[in-house]
């Protein structure tokens, strides 16, 4: 006799989503903020240093929400199914969404410099397009 595989409960899923997300989403917002405070020290863009800070800082809560938002998402979606593939999924967005976040604001086009051919800085790993 076959069994049917059981139905979680969506919200306690959603909520477990929500709370993976606000959990990941704050070494997440850091590490881009990071990254991309390195990338225009190194390559010199921006007024200065305090100037980039406080737009930094001003962006890490948006990046933490966009990170909790799409943690909620896949695993209210993927987790009443399999929760280990909404963790992988999970962990797969995140980092793709922090490549896209460094690299769409920390390498700028606009934004010609001597010092970084192509607007990437010198110690950036050759193998991570950006």
């Amino acid at each position: 006799m076959e069994t049917v595989p059981e139905v979680r409960k969506a919200p306690g899923l959603w909520f477990a989503g929500f709370r993976l997300g606000a959990l990941l989403g704050i070494p997440t917002s850091l590490l881009a903020i990071f990254v991309v405070g390195r990338i225009w020290t190194s390559c010199d863009v921006g007024v200065n240093a305090s100037a980039n800070s406080l737009f930094l800082l001003f962006v890490a809560p948006f990046i933490w929400i966009a990170t909790t938002v799409s943690w909620v998402l896949v695993y209210g979606a993927i987790g009443r199914f399999r929760r280990g593939a909404a963790l992988a999924v999970g962990i797969l967005f995140n980092l793709c969404f922090l490549w896209f976040v460094v690299t769409r604001m920390g390498t700028m086009d606009s934004y010609p410099d001597a010092v970084c051919p192509g607007n990437v800085p010198p110690w950036w790993p050759g193998f991570v397009p950006s």
